[in-house]
C-alpha cells in the first residue's frame, strides 16, 4: 500500500470520529416499510415521503426512521418535525 492512502484512510477514520464535521441537507432514500416501498427526500429542513400517512400528516414513521438514524447530522429544524393535526 502507498503512504498517500494509509494516510487517507487514517484522516477518513478521524473524520468519522469527528461527527460534527458532517451535515446532512439533501438526501434521497427508498424505503422498505410494510406496506411497500416508499421514497424519501430532504432538501434543506424540509422532508418529504410518498407514503399516504406523510400526506395527510406531514409527518411518518419513515421520516421519524431516517431522523433517529441520522439526527447528528441533521439541523434542528430537520431532526424535529410536528405532525400536522387534522380535523
Amino acid at each position: 500500500m502507498n503512504s498517500s492512502f494509509i494516510s487517507m484512510v487514517d484522516k477518513a477514520k478521524r473524520y468519522a470520529e469527528e461527527r460534527d464535521r458532517i451535515a446532512i441537507t439533501a438526501l434521497q432514500v427508498e424505503f422498505r416499510g410494510n406496506n411497500g416501498t416508499h421514497r424519501l427526500s430532504l432538501t434543506g429542513n424540509d422532508w418529504s415521503c410518498e407514503c399516504e400517512h406523510f400526506k395527510v400528516h406531514a409527518l411518518c414513521a419513515h421520516v421519524m426512521t431516517l431522523q433517529r438514524l441520522f439526527g447528528v447530522h441533521l439541523s434542528e429544524d430537520a431532526r424535529y418535525t410536528q405532525e400536522r393535526v387534522t380535523a
